[in-house]
């Protein structure tokens, strides 16, 4: 067992399972990326309208089943033959000029706590994985889960193999739990969303962020923490890049070790 999994609890491992969409960013994950999939020639201007208009609407009213379900139909159908390697492409290409300006500042800070005390962080999106799991690294997070659609032939179908939403998550969390062993009564959750709340229940210490009108309820009604995220930062200036940590490291080493071996290299060739 690692020892950045453990809390302050023996060797019982913790985890902080966050939603992504208006709980860690600002937007629909998918639909921040409707430009760059425009510019790519995947998507119409009568998509980039559809998408707005989706997006408007995401952000006005709480993310209910019926609003979820709107969205989940709309980006199955848009998304249905388009290449999995040319989205994925564009994806890590535009990440971080898309996604950056998104994120919570108040959730960075909660997610870089979490690692500071050692926890395991996890994104849980409904999002697709393609789009998901690279935001969660740029997030700094151990794992993520994400909505899978189905693929032939390298294009996507418009069907669903996995939809990670609802009862879903909860049911991702508790197989997490199962596979790094993490004790899910000292582990914790967040989200924005009432169709969240069998991922919030499922911990001992969830917490409704920017909540919608049902999920404000349920967090009065159980005494839940209610937080309020309003502030995007740029990512790069609250959580610390590993790779790009490691990389400086690595490139001052070899720097002093390649200044060290001419200097020596110098000095012997003087003594001759």
């Amino acid at each position: 067992m690692t020892a950045n999994a453990r809390d302050d609890l023996g060797d019982r491992r913790v985890a902080a399972f966050f939603d992504l969409d208006k709980t860690v960013i600002a937007r629909s994950s998918t639909l921040a990326f409707s430009k760059p999939f425009f510019d790519q020639g995947l998507i119409n201007r009568r998509s980039v309208l559809k998408s707005s208009y989706a997006q408007f609407l995401f952000l006005v009213s709480g993310a209910d089943h019926d609003q979820t379900e709107r969205m989940r139909v709309h980006l199955t159908n848009m998304c249905a033959g388009w290449d999995v390697g040319q989205v994925r492409a564009i994806v890590a290409e535009t990440l971080h000029d898309v996604v950056e300006p998104l994120v919570f500042a108040e959730a960075a800070d909660l997610i870089a706590d979490h690692k500071a005390r050692g926890h395991d962080v996890i994104v849980v999106s409904a999002s697709g994985d393609e789009v998901v799991t690279p935001i969660a690294a740029m997030l700094g997070a151990d794992h993520s889960a994400a909505s899978r659609m189905a693929v032939e032939d390298g294009r996507f179908t418009g069907e669903l193999e996995f939809y990670c939403h609802g009862e879903g998550k909860a049911d991702v969390v508790r197989e997490l739990a199962a596979k790094y062993g993490y004790d899910l009564e000292q582990s914790y959750a967040y989200s924005d969303s009432s169709t969240d709340l069998p991922m919030l229940r499922a911990v001992g210490h969830p917490a409704a962020v920017n909540p919608d009108r049902a999920l404000r309820r349920a967090a009065s009604e159980n005494g839940w923490p209610v937080l309020t995220f309003s502030n995007p930062v740029p990512i790069r200036s609250r959580i610390p890049t590993p790779d790009a940590t490691s990389t400086v490291a690595t490139a001052a080493v070899a720097l002093a070790t390649m200044t060290a071996g001419a200097l020596a290299y110098a000095l012997l060739r003087k003594r001759r």
